[in-house]
């Protein structure tokens, strides 16, 4: 009988605006070594491709060699895990469709799968973190934009070409704020990291209360969050129309899909309950009257520098093994 090595690790690989870091992980879920560069280095994504793998094979070649890894799973911002590709990012360098999973393939001789980081943290949820365990849940990612990945009977739910999850660009204001993606009130410009911003600026338009918001040069929703943990009622009211933005939306969402629960990750989320005691709150009201009261509301299970890493590593295992090597 021909004897086949296990291959116990995969590379997790977490594309970042500003950072790109590789990570070997175990199949329990242990990062036995982790690397990082700049992705602004390479605005050409040949040229980025190249030092991604390079960056791969130093790592793997440092700890325990090539026969050991099984596959490569990369989180990506406007991935595709359907079409393998990041597609049409406003955020990265690089413009149009871009084969992403491909390319490395070519690059490495090993499988690769690659998704969005809602969909990768999902699934890294499901398999480490709060969702364990859970067959129907919703991850939201609250941070530069808002994504979902819906989980439906233990198995994410893409849609037919893979761009299902687009909560951020559903509309929750008629004729409101400009979106990126060209439309107008979309959720994302209420409940993102820019649309915190846009909102404590209407709230310090609506109010002549003092606020040491007033005082700030250029407004970031990190001041906001910070100025409400100290006790500013104007920041305070700012996540209050945030949450309730994001809790209404939610709430939509719940009462067409009908989830055990609704994970959290994502930047905004630092505001903890300035954010979610409203979003509970509107969610609550408005959610469809035989789902309320049954919809957990849940934080991420996982270190914030990890999750994504990590939902990387989970991808990898799913993909079906191919090697240049055996």
């Amino acid at each position: 009988m021909a004897h086949t090595q296990l291959k116990t690790r995969v590379v997790g690989v977490d594309i970042g605006i500003d950072v790109t870091t590789t990570a070997i992980v175990d199949v329990r879920g242990n990062i036995l070594a982790k690397d990082s560069f700049p992705t602004g280095d390479n605005p050409n994504v040949a040229d980025y491709t190249s030092r991604l793998s390079e960056n791969i094979l130093t790592l793997v070649e440092g700890n325990g060699g090539y026969e050991t890894i099984r596959s490569v799973g990369i989180s990506a911002p406007s991935g595709n895990f359907r079409m393998g590709s990041i597609v049409n990012s406003p955020n990265m360098p690089w413009k149009g469709v871009v084969p992403m999973a491909a390319m490395l393939r070519d690059r490495l001789g090993l499988a690769v799968a690659l998704g969005n980081n809602a969909h990768v943290r999902a699934i890294g949820e499901h398999a480490y973190g709060a969702a364990h365990g859970l067959k129907d849940f919703i991850l939201v990612t609250v941070g530069g934009g808002l994504g979902s990945c819906f989980y439906s009977n233990g198995q994410p739910h893409l849609g037919q070409s893979g761009f299902s999850g687009e909560l951020g660009h559903t509309c929750v204001q008629l004729n409101g704020r400009q979106c990126g993606c060209g439309n107008k009130g979309c959720l994302e410009m209420y409940t993102s990291t820019k649309g915190v911003v846009l909102t404590a600026k209407e709230v310090l338009a609506d109010s002549d209360a003092p606020s040491p918001l007033r005082q700030v040069e250029q407004l970031t929703w990190q001041q906001v969050i910070a100025f409400c943990k100290d006790g500013d009622g104007l920041a305070q009211e700012t996540m209050r129309r945030v949450g309730m933005m994001l809790g209404v939306g939610l709430a939509n969402y719940a009462s067409v899909v009908n989830p055990e629960a609704i994970i959290f990750t994502g930047r905004v989320t630092h505001a903890g309950e300035w954010l979610f005691n409203p979003a509970e709150e509107a969610f609550n009201e408005h959610v469809f009257h035989n789902v309320q009261g049954k919809v957990k509301f849940l934080a991420s299970g996982l270190e914030e520098d990890e999750m994504d890493l990590l939902g990387a590593s989970a991808l990898a295992w799913e993909v079906e093994e191919y090697s240049l090597f055996k």
